[in-house]
């Protein structure tokens, strides 16, 4: 047999993996065929490639793994004890493939594709479910991988490709990012109900600029826009307590450790009472953000279009 590619990089014992598996991959695909079959020529009418091409790869295998795969007895072959162990994990490693390749043409699919959208943890309980049962009512059959996080947590995943989408707050507003206003949600005052605010229905926040707070840690969207409202009504909240969750930050209103600036609950919380806040105007932007110029795939934009037509009218009205 007439070998060729004499100018490729040899295999050696300090070879690395990686140039082990460049070198060798484009010829796994022949071996199998030509292994299958135990015949060259029958290898080379199913994969439509020349017999002096599958004989030039097997041989150029062989001599590059430094093992005799075939035994041969004209154009008929036979596999050797090193070939038939070699060709389990050739089939392995080429089913893999095969199936890496089914599932990111699935992912793409317009009507059957995968869509990985994040969310505020208090958009998880009746905002994002609505959300996801309008949009599959013309697209049932898109899959979701839903993330629940707070907002710098899903920038960050989002930067690094883990999400095509996600609503967050504040806006986000990065040249890497694009980023789209969607609607705004009210945040109040939430006390607990034997607190001496409890009877009212209004509050001006600077009347609560003596309370201890309950706060969500730093980092978070409202955490931040708790301490600029205070800071805008002349104060700096005295902070009790840190959490990471809204509906724990009502638990502990309830117990009376404290006061919280919160969005509305899905249901309503016994033990609190929730205070409108008139001054300053107490709401949080809500939008949808993606990486800057990365192409979508068609569910993905077909989500995104979705969410855009929503503005104004993102959130349900007992949250508003």
């Amino acid at each position: 047999m007439v070998h060729e590619y004499r100018s490729q990089p040899r295999l050696s014992l300090n070879s690395n993996e990686e140039e082990i598996g460049l070198l060798l991959a484009p010829r796994l695909a022949y071996f199998a065929a030509v292994a299958r079959h135990e015949h060259v020529t029958r290898a080379a009418q199913e994969t439509g490639v020349p017999q002096s091409t599958l004989s030039r790869a097997v041989a150029r295998l062989e001599e590059d793994l430094g093992v005799t795969l075939f035994a041969r007895k004209g154009r008929v072959l036979s596999l050797t004890p090193a070939g038939r162990t070699f060709l389990l994990s050739v089939e392995r490693a080429l089913g893999e493939v095969e199936r890496a390749a089914e599932a990111v043409r699935a992912d793409v699919d317009p009507t059957a594709g995968r869509v990985a959208f994040g969310f505020l943890h208090t958009m998880g309980s009746e905002t994002v479910p609505g959300l996801l049962r309008a949009f599959r009512v013309d697209h049932p059959k898109v899959r979701f991988t839903l993330v629940q996080n707070y907002g710098e947590a899903m920038i960050e995943r989002l930067r690094a490709g883990e999400l095509d989408l996600c609503l967050t707050s504040p806006v986000p507003d990065a040249p890497d990012l694009a980023a789209r206003r969607l609607d705004e949600q009210r945040l109040r005052l939430v006390v607990p109900d034997d607190h001496r605010l409890a009877g009212r229905k209004r509050i001006r926040l600077a009347e609560a600029a003596d309370e201890a707070f309950v706060t969500l840690e730093p980092g978070y969207g409202l955490r931040r826009i708790t301490d600029d409202l205070c800071a805008e009504a002349g104060f700096r909240p005295r902070v009790a307590f840190e959490g990471e969750e809204a509906e724990t930050l009502r638990g502990l209103v309830a117990a009376g450790l404290g006061v919280a600036l919160l969005p509305p609950p899905a249901v309503p919380r016994p033990g609190v009472v929730e205070l409108t806040v008139t001054a300053p105007r107490a709401v949080r932007e809500i939008g949808v953000a993606w990486q800057a110029g990365r192409p979508d795939t068609p569910p993905v934009a077909a989500f995104k279009k979705f969410l855009l037509s929503r503005r104004g009218r993102l959130l349900g009205v007992s949250e508003q």
